[in-house]
């Protein structure tokens, strides 16, 4: 097969499985956790490394910001053999139970994106595959984190679907305060519907691994609160990242651990 469009990967260059985050910087912290870790492709916004976990290579890869860019790397990545797929992100909370620094296990998107609207129809389920959820949750709570597992919505818009309380009233964070008649109410339904956090990437992850029948997942870590709002939680945010990140190796590694045992 020859190499791939936009990241340049090959074959020789693909792995199984798969952890992306949407940082390019994030990548190589993430990697330092596997043995041998070392770039083998930068170019736009995909920064890629790979190394091992037990026996089995893993690689990398930051995708970029939104469904866009996520959905070329994970194309070029299940081209060169990339059947497993775990996201390592940052999120708003939604669930008031939520606080700065806790992490959320995905088990479905709810896709307010357009990214998995140009692969498959709006009443296409997208959902996280059993074996991850399980994995990143033992994870989670043998290291002691809090988190919670539950839907997450996917937007396109950071700053137009998106809002800033001030006082008691909420706004838009886009320019100007701009927004359509008829998306005011879209956090708050959300919230209704029992959605955990939001970002930018996982309905597009979630409708690829279900579409191609692939295992996907993620776990990210809760930065911040929507709607936005100064808050008394105050947290060192890299050091969330890392327990993030800790959370989603070690998950892997238990998934790697059983595909081997079950000569998976």
């Amino acid at each position: 097969m020859p190499r791939q469009i936009i990241t340049g990967i090959d074959e020789k260059e693909g792995a199984r499985y798969a952890l992306i985050c949407g940082d390019p910087e994030r990548v190589p912290k993430i990697a330092s956790r596997l043995s041998g870790g070392r770039q083998i492709r930068q170019i736009r916004e995909f920064n890629i490394f790979s190394g091992m976990i037990n026996r089995a290579r893993v690689n990398v890869a930051s995708t970029g910001i939104g469904g866009p860019s996520t959905a070329i790397l994970m194309e070029e990545m299940a081209n060169t053999g990339t059947d497993t797929f775990i996201r390592v992100g940052t999120s708003g909370g939604l669930d008031e139970r939520l606080r700065k620094g806790d992490l959320v296990i995905t088990t479905a998107a709810f896709r307010k994106d357009g990214t998995s609207r140009s692969y498959v129809p709006d009443n296409f389920p997208a959902a996280a595959h059993h074996n991850v959820v399980s994995a990143l949750e033992e994870s989670a709570a043998r290291l002691g984190y809090s988190y919670q597992s539950g839907v997450t919505m996917s937007v396109d818009g950071f700053y137009s679907e998106n809002r800033i309380l001030e006082g008691r009233r909420t706004k838009s964070m886009s320019h100007s305060g701009f927004i359509l008649s008829g998306m005011e109410d879209n956090l708050s339904d959300a919230k209704k519907l029992g959605v955990r956090n939001i970002e930018m990437e996982m309905g597009t992850v979630l409708t690829l691994t279900t579409l191609w029948g692939m295992r996907g997942g993620g776990v990210c870590l809760v930065s911040d609160v929507a709607p936005w709002r100064e808050t008394e939680e105050i947290i060192d945010a890299e050091t969330g990242m890392e327990r993030c990140i800790e959370v989603a190796v070690e998950a892997l590694r238990k998934i790697i651990e059983s595909d081997i045992r079950t000569h998976r």
